[in-house]
Order: structure tokens, then C-alpha cells, then sequence
């Protein structure tokens, strides 16, 4: 049966739209659990017909998601092979990004790392004024962001303003992302699921060969060399994940707050981190 024992997601369909509701308490961590199923999903919308727009939103009021579990990093090899591979969020990304239908982010709490490389993959995204925050805080913990965020994030806001945003590793609101652009519009609070709900009913009304052949022009046009550029991320998050000050910093980061309820509503955890030398 389709769409059938997800532990992560709330799925409803109704005239041509799915509607993805993201419910992995307490806070949507992207972790061994919410990774392969996101995976598993996305190869099912894909080549599921009846689908013509997919609307990705969180069932947690605080959290769109969290970020990619840090877990993951202790338990990586130190060895690094020089061949490089492309990473499971990227590949969720990629095939949000490529399959034959729209996809649009709908943000109502926190989308942080993992969660922004997500959005940042989907064909729009929209966030809540007053109630969506955006970021990458990986630099805090000694990691490259492995996910997508070092190349899409310089090609929808310049070089500079991606720089600031992954480097200084600070919140970003709805109004403040919009102006960068790295979502397409903050909306209040009340007007955003209706205005994505209208908009994705009213793409879904229209052919769905021509959504896919607009799509796959606009692609060509914007996103050239992705895939190399996915690759040399990849790498390079390797490295930063085999580095043993990395490893320190990320058991730092578990054992003052990360990955906790409180801890992640507004990362204070960081400015606790051990300066590194």
C-alpha cells in the first residue's frame, strides 16, 4: 500500500496537492529516523500521478525542522575517501528539486541546517512573520554544512550575504530572509496557510506537463553546475566531520543544550561553546 507506515509524516491529498505535515517530537530533528523517511517519501511523490503539488510544513508549531542530528557526526569514520559522494539531504533536496511537480516550504517555526537545505531545495518557500526563523549555525560546532546550503544559499542571495548568514552563524527572521532573499515572501501569520493553500490548488489546476517543462527550463538557467558544487560540499563536510575538534565541539554542543527542546528555541547553547583555538 502506498504511503504506508510513516512513523515522521502527517499525509493528506486533496484535488492534485499533497500536504506533507513533518511530526517527529520534540523538535523535527532530521536524524537516522526522519532522514530515511523523508527519502522514502520523496521517491513516492515522485511518481505518484495524481500529485501535482506538494506542500512540506511541520505539525510542531516551534520547529519546521530542528536540523540534521548531530549524533551522526560522533559516530562518523575519521577517514575521509577521496571519493567524493553526494549526501542523503542533498539527495532529498535534489529530488524535491527535480521531480516533474512543485514543491513549496511552508515555515511556521524554526528551519535551521538540515531543515533550511530542505526549503532552500523545494521550488518555493514562504515563511510566518513573527514566527519562522532561518539559519545555519554548523560553523558553531566545527562543521561545514553537508546538505545543499553552500550552494544554493550564494544562488539565491550573492556570495556576501551567504557568507554573513553561514558564517556568523545568527537567526534569520521571515522579514530579514525575504529581503535576501532566501524565501520568496514573509506573510502574518494568519495569511500564510491560506495563501500557499490557494497558490498550490491553483498550480495543481493547471497541466502537469507544463509544470514539469517550465521547471526543467528554469533549472537549466539557474542551477548549471549544482551537482559539482553538491559534490565539493559534500567533501568538505567530510572533512569537518573527521576533524577531532569538530567531534569535541559537537559533544560540547550535546551536553549544554543541543538537541533539546529549550535549547534549540533560540541556540543560546552556542555562546556556552569553548572557544577554539
Amino acid at each position: 500500500m502506498p504511503y504506508s507506515d510513516y512513523k515522521c509524516f502527517q499525509l493528506k491529498f486533496e484535488s492534485g496537492v499533497a500536504f506533507i505535515s513533518i511530526n517527529h517530537p520534540p523538535i523535527n530533528l532530521l536524524d537516522e529516523v526522519l532522514s530515511p523517511e523523508f527519502d522514502r517519501l520523496g521517491r513516492e511523490l515522485e511518481f505518484d500521478e495524481s500529485v501535482r503539488v506538494i506542500v512540506l510544513q511541520s505539525a510542531l508549531p516551534d520547529f519546521f525542522i530542528a536540523h540534521s542530528g548531530l549524533g551522526r557526526v560522533g559516530a562518523a569514520s575519521k577517514l575521509v575517501s577521496h571519493t567524493r559522494s553526494f549526501r542523503l539531504t542533498q539527495m532529498i533536496g535534489e529530488r524535491f528539486r527535480n521531480m516533474p511537480k512543485v514543491t513549496i516550504a511552508k515555515i511556521e517555526g524554526r528551519c535551521r541546517g538540515g531543515g533550511s537545505e530542505i526549503a532552500l531545495a523545494a521550488d518555493m518557500c514562504f515563511g510566518a512573520i513573527g514566527k519562522a526563523i532561518f539559519g545555519h549555525p554548523e560553523v558553531a560546532v566545527g562543521l561545514v554544512p553537508g546538505g545543499g546550503a553552500t550552494q544554493r544559499l550564494p544562488r539565491v542571495m550573492g556570495r556576501a550575504r551567504a557568507l554573513e548568514v553561514l558564517l556568523s552563524c545568527n537567526d534569520l527572521s521571515a522579514e530579514l530572509a525575504e529581503l535576501y532573499g532566501y524565501i520568496n515572501r514573509a506573510l502574518p501569520a494568519e495569511e500564510l496557510t491560506p495563501f500557499v493553500e490557494k497558490l498550490a490548488r491553483r498550480v495543481a489546476a493547471f497541466p502537469a506537463h507544463t509544470i514539469a517543462h517550465v521547471k526543467a527550463a528554469v533549472d537549466i538557467g539557474a542551477f548549471g553546475s549544482l551537482a559539482e558544487g553538491l559534490l565539493v560540499e559534500a567533501h568538505e563536510s567530510d572533512l569537518s566531520v573527521a576533524s577531532e575538534v569538530s567531534q569535541a565541539l559537537v559533544k560540547e554542543a550535546l551536553r549544554v543544550g543541543a538537541e533539546t527542546y529549550e535549547g534549540e528555541l533560540e541556540m543560546d547553547f552556542i555562546g556556552r561553546l569553548s572557544p577554539t583555538k
